[in-house]
């Protein structure tokens, strides 16, 4: 056992050996979700929530029916990105989670809030149980992939959903800063200590493109992404660059709306997902 493994057991921590996939709480019986795939990242600020709602749209745009299970309790943003307000409707077997102007299913605590803008300040086991219901008592129905918005850190709700959701895989978001390898590392020793595989990393806010001349500028440092990914030993999925465009889609709730080459590449993300899961 090493160290990390032993100071998880010794906080009451379950690891890959300790958490068996019996443990995993099941779908619910009205619902039958192919793959779930977690989006995380080590920090805040790095634009996970934007690259959770990007890779929703590409991958509805390739035909596949898709969901966001949005875990990012106290600090919900996915339904203002796709201007979804319609409150869960109640059906007496679960909820029927509104969705967006292409048909993805999306669930937020934002959407059971009179005011969006209302501070949910809950504790960790508050926290936690929210995300185990919106996953035991939404009525996802049929989807090819639910993708799952994790708050940043490696806190309550993203232990939460490794041990007890059947994630089958996650994609780490960072960005451009000296800090990235030490965040990186953070988040990747967690999903190993769960036993979740990973994807890979993308690194957002990777440069801008200069909208007058066309000069690409590292506004945030030189990419770290690839030689994070390399030293962590997992797949670099790319990086994405800073974009106002994408910035008003998203404050208008229109990021469906959003076209770029790199959004057209997000499906080759989820490529080996059926080779991670039959490890």
């Amino acid at each position: 056992m090493n160290q990390n493994e032993a100071t998880a057991q010794k906080d009451g921590v379950k690891t890959a050996h300790t958490a068996p996939a019996e443990d995993k709480i099941p779908a619910g019986e009205l619902n039958r979700i192919k793959n779930v795939i977690a989006i995380m990242s080590g920090k805040g600020g790095v634009g996970k929530s934007t690259i959770t709602g990007l890779l929703a749209v590409s991958l509805q745009r390739e035909g596949y029916k898709v969901g966001i299970l949005d875990a990012d309790i106290t600090g919900p943003s996915i339904p203002r990105m796709f201007g979804v307000k319609n409150r869960p409707e109640s059906i007496g077997f679960g909820l029927m989670p509104p969705e967006s102007s292409s048909g993805i299913r999306i669930m937020s605590l934002n959407l059971l809030l009179d005011n969006e803008d209302d501070p949910v300040i809950w504790r960790g086991p508050l926290i936690a149980n929210a995300v185990k219901q919106f996953w035991t008592d939404v009525i996802w129905g049929d989807l090819d992939f639910l993708l799952i918005d994790l708050p940043p850190g490696t806190g309550d709700a993203p232990l939460t959903v490794m041990q007890s959701l059947p994630v089958d895989a996650l994609v780490i978001v960072s960005s451009p800063q000296d800090l990235v390898m030490m965040v990186v590392k953070k988040a990747i020793n967690m999903t190993r200590m769960m036993g979740v595989p990973v994807l890979g990393l993308v690194e957002n806010y990777s440069y801008l493109i200069c909208p007058k001349c066309g000069e690409k500028i590292n506004i945030f440092g030189e990419s770290r992404g690839k030689e994070a990914a390399e030293q962590v030993q997992i797949p670099y999925l790319g990086s994405l660059p800073v974009d106002h465009r994408l910035t008003e889609l998203c404050d208008s709730g229109s990021i469906e709306m959003y076209d770029s080459d790199g959004i057209k590449g997000m499906g080759e993300w989820v490529k080996d997902i059926e080779r991670l899961k039959k490890k």
